[in-house]
């Protein structure tokens, strides 16, 4: 889906109203039921993230522009702030499960209120308006692209927790070969990463654009898969404290981690939820819902290391464009809600978008000469640069689109329910083996 042209308010309107309707077609399968439970405190409801984009346009393009504005609701605005805290107050995040009002029903009539009044606007917006509010009207679409995703990722956890096994929808891909691993070699030297402005939308962590001096170094050209996660954790992967760091040890051991998130062994059979349902561990496909401490782990094990976020854009912009092979996110029919097997090795790297997000081994921090955004917006990314780690690509449940070489995700080390994996890194010919 190509960036919206910010200079015609027909494009506007138009992504707007896509974007608006894809996610409501991927909580179209879901019962009232399904959308109001938190099964903990990182997941949110899927109702509560319908509602919460519905009040971001609400409250940073209608507030701003509309003509004798007034919120739909005033308590929605405590309800649906999610960490603005400049716009005010906001209800706790570990108890947005008990908002069993409003319910279903009453956020859809949220939702086609602000709907409405965006057509409004952007139906008879003049220059002025259509520059003062364009950039934040596109920002918003990325922004329920990224909810899109975690409603996903959020109702395949509450789902797994239900003895019932219900299934989302789709249905599961095959288990094709995953190919040998392979490698490919980078010269290094300096380089420039970052969003290049003028070449489409981006997130402000992912600017300035800036020169970085990288050495020699080597990719794996696919994802790791469950048959190798599987000899990790034959040769005592989670029991060996010499593989992880310490905090990742310390966290294996008060949570009792022995495998990756979402897998289960009945009958000495390791089985995987997915949001097509539960089925046997299929060797060949990405292992993912790992944290970055078991990636860093596995990478000890194999005697190679997680690739900076530096090294892993430099080679994918190497790389020829491709397709994001996550057809499920489409609004066509969906194939599979979970990664695919790479297929026979091509001499490029496979698997960069689509699949799985892949951990790197960089610490989100802001990149040189950064300044966040004036206002609320700047609370966006900024203030989250301390204690999270930078994940590249894209994975399977990201909507068509929306990633690109230059994306910065980031999460904190200990999140399994994302849809992450890892791809090996090892120095190049200058360095050791």
């Amino acid at each position: 889906m190509p960036a919206a042209p910010l200079s015609d308010p027909a494009a506007l309107l138009s992504r707007y109203d896509e974007v608006r309707a894809h996610t409501e077609r991927l909580a179209a399968p879901l019962s009232p039921e399904d959308q109001t439970v938190q099964s903990m405190p990182d997941v949110s409801p899927t109702k509560w993230h319908r509602a919460h984009v519905t009040w971001f346009f609400e409250t940073f393009v209608l507030a701003d522009v509309e003509s004798g504005f007034t919120p739909f609701q005033d308590t929605y605005w405590f309800l649906f702030n999610s960490y603005y805290e400049s716009v005010g107050p906001r209800f706790a995040r570990p108890m947005r499960g008990v908002i069993s009002r409003p319910g279903v029903h009453d956020v859809g009539i949220y939702r086609r209120n602000v709907d409405e009044r965006m057509r409004d606007v952007l139906g008879g917006v003049d220059d002025g308006t259509l520059a003062k509010i364009a950039s934040t009207v596109e920002l918003g679409f990325h922004h329920e692209q990224q909810h899109q995703e975690l409603l996903l990722m959020d109702i395949k956890h509450v789902l797994s927790l239900n003895p019932l096994r219900p299934v989302y929808a789709g249905s599961p891909a095959g288990s094709a070969d995953g190919g040998a691993l392979g490698w490919k070699e980078y010269d290094g030297g300096l380089t420039e990463i970052g969003h290049d402005i003028g070449h489409g939308f981006c997130f402000d962590n992912e600017m300035p654009r800036h020169q970085q001096y990288l050495q020699p170094y080597r990719l794996a050209d696919r994802l790791i898969t469950n048959g190798e996660w599987l000899e990790f954790m034959a040769d005592g992967g989670y029991r060996r404290p010499e593989l992880w760091l310490s905090d990742g040890w310390a966290r294996i051991q008060s949570e009792g981690w022995t495998a990756p998130f979402y897998w289960s062994t009945v009958d000495g059979v390791w089985l995987e939820h997915t949001l097509h349902g539960t089925f046997p561990v299929a060797p060949n496909l990405p292992v993912c819902h790992l944290s970055h401490y078991e990636a860093d782990a596995y990478a000890a094990w194999a005697g190679k290391r997680l690739p900076t976020e530096a090294e892993w854009e430099h080679a994918a912009a190497l790389e020829e464009p491709a397709p994001t092979r996550n057809p499920a996110a489409s609004p066509a029919a969906a194939e599979s809600w979970h990664p695919r097997a790479a297929g026979p090795a091509t001499g490029a790297l496979r698997q960069l978008s689509g699949d799985c997000w892949e951990w790197t081994s960089s610490a989100y921090l802001p990149y040189p000469r950064f300044h966040p955004a004036a206002g609320a917006i700047g609370e966006y990314n900024g203030k989250f640069m301390s204690n999270q780690m930078v994940l590249r690509g894209g994975s399977v449940l990201t909507p068509p689109g929306h990633s690109r070489t230059s994306y910065r995700n980031f999460f904190p080390p200990g999140a399994r329910w994302p849809v992450t994996g890892l791809r090996l890194a090892d120095d190049g010919s200058a360095g050791p083996r």
